[in-house]
């Protein structure tokens, strides 16, 4: 019984984290991998991957993701759909606190709780390629930054950004260089007076 209270002690102790995973072959990228914890950091990696993307969710971003893996009994069941569907990708929720970790894998679900936690993982994959392709643009493209920025001012208005903080340390360069167009100097500068207001809620 000793030994029994302990382990559990040890194993609460261990922040939880949500790992989701997407794996499509033939699809650009084949496969997505993001783990999030309970303190919001968060880190995203595509194939092969070595580096992957860090970043910082808010706390009322992380409190949904976390709620909505509760509301799904943390993977314990099943989530396929019944009906056949076209294959979309095999996806993987798991969730992991110490040696605790609940798995499940799904193609479709019509699971609402499901459905809403994995567009909540569809839009760190936008926000992180977003955020890949501006950094692209700014080293290697200057004049395709105008785009990149339009294109991260759409997903914003379309709600579709998760964690805009970590676009603050790029778009503050891209604001205050003379190197970048002044359209993009000046939308740049824009989108970082809406990311500094606040964050997104939830579509």
């Amino acid at each position: 019984m000793v030994l029994l209270t302990l382990w559990l002690a040890w194993a609460t102790a261990e922040p939880a984290r949500i790992f989701y995973s997407k794996s499509f072959p033939g699809s650009n990228p084949p496969y997505v991998a993001i783990r999030v914890d309970e303190s919001g950091r968060g880190e995203y990696r595509e194939q092969d991957d070595e580096d992957p993307l860090r970043f910082q969710m808010s706390p009322a971003e992380t409190r949904e993701i976390f709620a909505l893996a509760a509301k799904l009994d943390h993977f314990r069941r099943p989530l396929e759909a019944r009906a056949k569907v076209a294959f979309t990708g095999t996806k993987t929720f798991r969730y992991e606190r110490g040696p605790i970790h609940y798995e499940v894998k799904f193609n479709f679900s019509t699971d609402p709780d499901a459905r809403a936690l994995w567009d909540w993982f569809e839009r760190i994959t936008e926000s992180a390629q977003l955020l890949q392709r501006l950094q692209r643009a700014a080293r290697y493209d200057r004049l395709g930054v105008n785009q990149a920025l339009l294109e991260l001012e759409m997903a914003w208005d379309r709600k579709r950004l998760v964690a805009p903080q970590q676009f603050v340390p790029l778009l503050e360069r891209i604001a205050g260089n003379q190197v970048y167009m002044h359209i993009a100097r000046e939308r740049a500068a824009r989108l970082l007076e809406l990311f500094r207001a606040g964050t997104t809620s939830a579509p």
